[in-house]
């Protein structure tokens, strides 16, 4: 299917690996002139190599920031110009018991998951308004729904995110514009895979098997198996592109059935 997204320019934040990573490439592959990001300029440098081998007709680019400094944010928005598809992707992911999690920690998940989609939205969506068209679309998670107990401070930004998007969708009103939001479900991720690879070291068994059984904690998915990047990554293109201009304001789910609402 054609998702008519040739000659449109994309940035997503966060892309040097997983989702973003998924998404840029799948972004590449339809067209789209796409901007990767990431704090480590050699990473940044690494992934947009990958993703020019990957589509040689493609125009890659990257620019390194670290979304926790604000400085740096605003250099990128210099630098990034007009943006047809924004994808608030970047984000931090970790466990800990409410009780332990100081106000230090809690502002470096506020800054990185909900301030860094307020910081680029606000600088981009007026440019999408003047021009009748645009896309943003957040990656939130089924966590912004259902918070969990040990990971509270990751809930709560996911869940801002997901009223984030409501927010801004109405103020598209009457334009081609739309702002929407994905909650992914859990993901095979780059750091999710780190982690099963150290426990499976550690236990001396293999890597599938300690695959399985994490998941296998998850009494509700429907899946019954980690989601790929590149599950979610086509959820999110398909909401960059034309052909979802009716679905504006919404919060999708690709979460493997993880939640438990019809709704």
């Amino acid at each position: 299917m054609d998702l008519q997204l040739t000659g449109t320019s994309a940035f997503v934040s966060g892309s040097t690996g997983g989702i973003g990573y998924a998404v840029a490439d799948a972004l590449a592959a339809e067209g789209a002139t796409v901007t990767v990001n990431g704090r480590s300029t050699e990473r940044v440098h690494e992934a947009v190599e990958k993703l020019q081998a990957a589509h040689p007709d493609a125009e890659i680019s990257g620019i390194g920031a670290d979304f926790a400094d604000p400085a740096q944010v605003v250099d990128l928005i210099e630098r990034l110009g007009e943006v047809d598809v924004l994808i608030n992707n970047v984000g931090l992911f970790g466990l800990g018991a409410f009780e332990e999690i100081d106000d230090a920690q809690w502002q470096h998940y506020l800054d990185i998951n909900v301030m860094s989609g307020v910081r680029l939205s606000r600088a981009l969506l007026p440019g999408m308004l003047e021009r009748g068209r645009g896309r943003i679309v957040f990656i939130s998670s089924e966590s912004g729904v259902s918070v969990p107990t040990d990971m509270i401070h990751y809930g709560v930004t996911k869940a801002a995110m997901i009223a984030l998007g409501n927010g801004l969708a109405k103020r598209t009103r009457g334009t081609a514009v739309t702002v929407n939001t994905v909650l992914g479900g859990p993901t095979y991720s780059d750091g999710v895979a780190a982690a099963i690879e150290q426990i499976a070291h550690a236990q001396g068994a293999p890597v599938d098997a300690v695959k399985d059984a994490v998941i296998g904690q998850n009494a509700t998915t429907l899946l019954e198996r980690f989601i790929e990047p590149t599950e979610i990554a086509s959820l999110v293109t398909y909401l960059a592109s034309p052909l979802a201009s009716a679905t504006n304001g919404a919060a999708l789910r690709a979460d493997g059935g993880v939640l438990t609402t019809i709704l």
